[in-house]
């Protein structure tokens, strides 16, 4: 019995998590009176959040941000994330206030940073 409990409860736990894509998708209505055709939202579509850097992992190619409430739902914390391209790493630095805007497929990445003047 508990073999299928602990599967069961970290699906119902991460659900929430994969949700998180689900709120970026945008409804794409044909002129041609068709279907509506599903479209995630790109990267550049994606609204940037505020956010401070708080730890830059090089090794492991990950920042940990401090940050309000992100687009898809995710409330306020400080999370660590993986960043689409490594050398971002190099222009950042803890303390730095910058905006980002994470993968809306996994809420995981962070696919667009600009530094914060």
């Amino acid at each position: 019995m508990k073999t299928f409990i602990t599967p069961a409860l970290i699906v119902l736990a991460t659900a929430g998590f994969s949700t998180h894509g689900l709120a970026q998708m945008q409804m794409d209505h044909s002129s041609h009176g068709g279907p509506a055709v599903m479209q995630m939202a790109s990267a550049a579509e994606t609204p940037l959040t505020d956010g401070v850097v708080k730890k830059i992992d090089k090794s492991t190619g990950r920042v940990t941000l401090s940050h309000g409430p992100l687009p898809g739902g995710m409330p306020a914390m400080t999370m660590t994330y993986r960043v689409k391209d490594s050398a971002w790493l190099d222009t950042i630095k803890p303390g730095q206030k910058i905006r980002f805007a994470v993968d809306p497929e996994d809420g995981m990445t962070v696919q667009r940073i600009e530094l914060v003047k």
